[in-house]
């Protein structure tokens, strides 16, 4: 319930008084399967989307094909999703190799990811890389700040320094912790685990986000988002539900303050995977949820 501060029931027990302005963000929704890549080449097919503090890039490689970046001005994570897609990654004096199926966190500065026999790479960027987020297919939607959400601000840098880091995908399930999440200094990403066949729709699990945005990137299989917006006290800010059918691959932002869960809808495999940008302090506040949590450091008073 909600009500204006001056209301008399807003001084019910558990009844928040209605906070001003009482705005949201729209969702966005791009369908990298409905449209042309971003970036084209004879060896890469990039697409691209953003969210207010993050950038992502799908792209489909040709055998041999190079990812470059120049003078990255910070952290930026690959998802390399497919086992057996070697990648060679590279920064200052570092190389990394893999087999696939890994989370590669790369530091700021320049830095290579090469791609032996092709294959599907994800990489996600904080929004400061503007060359590609001006050039995103929601990129218009993002010229205005979108309510709710503080300014973005980076965790703390790794007490150990920047670098390479490599983590295999193949982190086997265990009770009481949610998903497979990594973070760096400006992102945190939840690979959930593969899930076959439809969600049991008597086991879903709508919930809110009040001051960040969620990016649900489909890999593979399709899932409709769920999104519902509260209604305030000003109808004029009220909207309708909405139930978005997003196949593989896509990008969906969901809003902070609207009622969201994502339902599979696939007979097959539907792969999902949630990003945060700056990382979740609820997430990593949980012991054991973050696998890589001892490298990076909360921000002070988290």
């Amino acid at each position: 319930m909600a009500f204006v501060a001056t209301d008399p029931r807003s001084k019910l027990a558990g009844t928040p008084a209605a906070s001003a302005p009482e705005q949201f963000g729209t969702a966005e929704y791009v369908k990298f399967y409905e449209t042309d890549p971003h970036i084209q080449s004879e060896t890469e097919r990039t697409w691209l989307a953003r969210g207010q503090n993050f950038v992502i890039a799908y792209s489909e490689l040709a055998p041999g094909a190079v990812l470059e970046r120049a003078d990255n001005p910070d952290e930026y994570v690959v998802l390399v999703p497919d086992a057996g897609t070697p990648v060679e990654a590279r920064a200052g004096d570092e190389t990394v190799t893999a087999e696939g199926g890994r989370v590669i966190i790369v530091p700021p500065g320049a830095s290579s990811l090469r791609a032996e026999q092709g294959g599907r790479v994800v990489r996600v960027f904080s929004a400061e890389v503007s060359d590609l987020a001006d050039q995103a297919a929601n990129a218009a939607s993002y010229r205005t700040r979108k309510p709710n959400l503080p300014e973005f601000a980076p965790w703390p840098a790794p007490p150990g320094g920047y670098r390479l880091r490599s983590y295999d995908l193949d982190v086997a399930a265990e009770e009481g912790r949610f998903g497979r999440i990594w973070r760096c200094t400006t992102s945190m990403v939840n690979y959930s685990y593969p899930r076959m066949g439809p969600r049991d729709v008597g086991k879903m699990s709508p919930h809110v986000h009040a001051d960040f945005e969620q990016c649900s990137l489909v890999l593979d299989g399709s899932f409709i988002h769920h999104i519902r917006w509260p209604w305030g006290t000003d109808m004029r800010h009220w909207r309708q539900d909405e139930h978005e059918f997003c196949a593989g691959p896509s990008v969906t932002v969901i809003p902070p303050g609207s009622i969201h869960t994502s339902q599979q809808v696939s007979s097959g495999l539907n792969q999902l995977v949630d990003i945060f940008a700056p990382p979740r302090a609820d997430f990593s506040r949980m012991d054991g949820w973050v696998l890589n949590a001892d490298e990076y450091p909360m921000p002070e008073g988290e």
